[in-house]
């Protein structure tokens, strides 16, 4: 095709980096989905950022084994949308599935010797937990990229007891920055259990108090907010561009102010906070957070302590709603095994608030894996 020669003259219209590329839509967990127009520039941003980012084992091991990507996740989400363009970008082998299920992806993983796979937490806690893995060979597996929700300490360790040679990489990200904004890129940043990894290139960030608008310190608190290329359309926001709907959501004028300020700083809606050395941690969505009497609980925080009993396939945790018009929280709980548990609840490893007075564990029967 690059070959290809016509003798007919061919006009070429001109694209602007600040033209629209694709309008992907965000997942909507606190809100009606959005529209989310990405320009050439934030694809330009995006692939630079991969390229710098690129996970390197052993700098000093000149074996460059050329990549082989399963990919389970839907390409519409901004998750596989971006891992998509990364893997076109750096010559990647790419394995798609029609749809995903469990066990027809390890047989993907054994048929075609796959080294990296883009996915979600609760695949990671299949993958540690399931019998069903050990009837694969997944020996060929290095690297798994995993976004889109905060994965547990525990649940990682326990993947590593099972996979010791496939190092997890986290990343965050959002459908409005065009995917992953951080990363790790070695071995040790990996052993950073819990976070999120550090900046990508082409990205400015800070924690910001969701109250009094202040930037908060390193082990603190509050709102991620995020600037640069990689940024929704016109993240340069000003009164003229409002007006005429070229920025940020498409016809959605209204989410756009809220979520974009003047200076270009997109607003997350998620709390984190950055330790000393720059990693960061994302502890739950901002509209998620039960209250309870004077606290704020994390479902993500409860989450992951289930995720941690070996017993429990994975993990949900709504708030409850009485009479007084205070929230407890209520956990949904998919066990291997029907009835043959007894959730162990251990107050050392969950705050006093976090265990509310009309908390409820609900077991449901989970025996495909």
């Amino acid at each position: 095709m690059l070959q290809y020669k016509s003798n007919k003259s061919t006009s070429y219209e001109h694209v602007k980096q600040s033209d629209t590329a694709a309008i992907l839509y965000s997942s909507g967990t606190t809100g009606r989905i959005k529209g989310v127009e990405l320009t050439h520039r934030n694809f330009v941003a995006i692939t630079n950022a991969g390229n710098q980012s690129r996970f390197v084992k052993d700098e000093n091991d000149d074996d460059d084994i050329h990549r082989i990507s399963l990919f389970p996740l839907p390409l519409f989400h901004v998750f596989g949308f971006f891992a998509l363009i990364r893997s076109f970008a750096l010559g990647d082998t790419l394995v798609l599935m029609e749809r995903f299920d469990f066990e027809h992806m390890l047989k993907a993983v054994e048929r075609f010797k796959v080294t990296y796979m883009p996915v979600s937490p609760p695949l990671v806690v299949a993958m540690a937990k399931s019998e069903v893995v050990m009837r694969y060979d997944l020996s060929s597996l290095r690297l798994i990229g995993c976004g889109g929700a905060p994965l547990g300490k525990e649940v990682a360790e326990r993947f590593k007891a099972r996979f010791p040679d496939v190092e997890i990489v986290q990343g965050y990200g959002m459908t409005e920055t065009g995917g992953a904004v951080t990363g790790m890129k070695s071995p040790d940043e990996c052993d950073r259990y819990g976070s999120a990894g550090r900046l990508s290139c082409n990205i400015e960030a800070k924690i910001v108090d969701p109250k009094t608008g202040e930037a908060l310190s390193p082990m603190q608190q509050g709102e991620l907010w995020l600037r640069g290329p990689m940024i929704m359309k016109e993240s340069q926001i000003t009164v003229d561009t409002i007006k005429k709907n070229l920025t940020g959501y498409v016809r959605n004028k209204e989410a756009t102010v809220a979520t974009l300020d003047t200076e270009g700083w997109l607003k997350t809606g998620d709390l984190c906070y950055f330790d000393s050395d720059g990693f960061l941690y994302i502890v739950d969505r901002l509209k998620e957070l039960i209250k309870y009497k004077a606290y704020q609980v994390p479902p993500a925080e409860l989450e992951r302590y289930l995720q941690s009993i070996p017993e429990v396939a994975d993990a949900a945790v709504i708030p409850r709603s009485y009479e007084l018009k205070t929230k407890f929280w209520r956990a949904s709980a998919f066990s291997f095994k029907a009835n043959s548990y007894i959730f162990p609840f251990n107050p050392l490893k969950i705050k006093a608030y976090s265990q509310g007075n009309g908390s409820k564990l609900l077991f449901l029967d989970r025996t495909i894996l």
